[in-house]
C-alpha cells in the first residue's frame, strides 16, 4: 500500500468485484464500471489472485455483500431518501452510477483527502465521469470529525440518509464505531446504514476461528489490523440503545445462498468455515409516527 491509496483491503474487494463481472457475468451483483475503474490493478499480483478461477466463492460473496447494500440503499431511495453517503468509499462505484436510479439524489463520498484524489485520477484514466450528483467529502479523521465533513460538502442533518459502510468497521475501535452509529441515529426518521462486522474469535467453532485468524494476520501484516469484534445480540443492544432498530443481521454464508442457486452451490464449496463470524447488518432510524 503506498500513501494517497485507497488500502490494499478496499483495492481487493474492487478486485473480486471486478472479477466478478467478468467471470461469472455479474450474475450475483452487476456493476459495468467495476473492471474501468480497476485499471492497472488488474496486474498487481496481488489482486490478481482474485481472477482465479478457486476464489470464485469470495468472489460470490463480495458480490452478495455489494448486491445486498445497494438493495438496501434502492429501498430507501424508494421511500423517498434523497440522501446517500458512501463512508471509506475506496474503488465503490455507486456514485457514477446512483443518477439512474433517482432524481434529486446525492451521493457523499467520504474518505481521506489524498485518497480522494488518487481515485480522481483513476476516474479520469478510465473515462468515467463524475455526475453532478456525486460530492467528494475528504476527511481527515486527525483533524477533523465526520459531521464536520459532511457539513462542509453540502450534506443536510435536518433530512434523512442512509449510509453505506462496508469494509471498514472491523478495522476501527470500538468508539469509533459507536460515535459514526451514533451520528446516523441522530438523522431524522427513516435514514438506516448497512455496515458489516465480525464476531469476537472466541466466540467461533474451532474451524471458524482458524480461518479468521488466518485473515486478521493477512490483514495486520498489510497494516490494518482488526481493532473491533461484536457478537450479534451485542451489536443488536448498542444500536438499539442509540435509537436505531436492526432491519436484519445476516451471515455472510447465508447473505451468499440468498442470491441465487449458483452463488448458493458455490458457496457451498468453500465450505461452512467460509465467513469466518463475518456479519453484514441492516439498520434504521425509525420514522416518527
Amino acid at each position: 500500500m503506498q500513501a494517497g491509496e485507497p488500502s490494499i483491503t478496499a483495492r481487493a474487494a474492487a478486485a473480486f468485484r471486478a472479477a466478478h463481472q467478468r467471470l461469472e457475468g455479474g450474475r450475483v451483483f452487476s456493476d459495468p464500471l467495476a473492471l474501468r475503474i480497476l485499471g492497472p490493478d488488474a496486474d498487481n499480483p496481488v489482486l490478481a489472485a482474485a481472477f482465479a478461477p478457486e476464489r470464485e466463492p469470495i468472489r460470490l460473496g463480495v458480490a452478495a455483500r455489494a448486491r445486498f447494500a445497494e438493495d438496501a440503499v434502492a429501498a430507501a431511495v424508494g421511500r423517498g431518501v434523497r440522501q446517500v453517503v458512501m463512508l471509506g468509499a475506496g474503488l465503490d462505484t455507486y456514485g457514477c452510477r446512483a443518477p439512474q436510479q433517482a432524481a434529486g439524489l446525492r451521493v457523499f463520498e467520504v474518505d481521506h483527502p489524498a485518497t480522494q484524489e488518487w481515485k480522481r485520477d483513476r476516474l479520469a484514466a478510465a473515462g468515467i465521469a463524475i455526475p453532478p450528483s456525486l460530492t467528494f467529502a475528504p476527511v481527515d479523521f486527525e483533524c477533523q470529525g465526520l459531521a464536520d465533513g459532511l457539513a462542509a460538502a453540502g450534506f443536510d442533518p435536518g433530512r434523512p440518509a442512509f449510509f453505506g459502510w462496508l469494509g471498514v468497521v472491523p478495522y476501527l475501535t470500538r468508539a469509533a464505531v459507536l460515535d459514526t452509529l451514533g451520528l446516523i441515529a441522530a438523522l431524522p426518521g427513516g435514514s438506516g446504514v448497512v455496515f458489516d462486522y465480525g464476531e469476537p474469535p472466541g466466540a467461533l467453532p474451532p474451524e471458524q476461528r482458524a480461518v479468521h485468524e488466518a485473515r486478521a494476520a493477512w490483514a495486520a501484516e498489510a497494516g490494518e489490523p482488526f481493532l473491533s469484534h461484536f457478537t450479534p445480540e451485542e451489536i443488536a443492544s448498542l444500536a438499539g440503545n442509540l435509537g436505531l432498530t436492526v432491519a436484519e443481521d445476516i451471515r455472510y454464508g447465508e447473505l451468499t445462498a440468498r442470491y441465487g442457486r449458483g452463488a448458493a452451490d458455490r458457496s457451498a464449496e468453500a465450505g461452512a468455515t467460509g465467513d469466518a463470524g463475518a456479519h453484514l447488518i441492516h439498520a434504521v432510524r425509525p420514522p416518527v409516527r
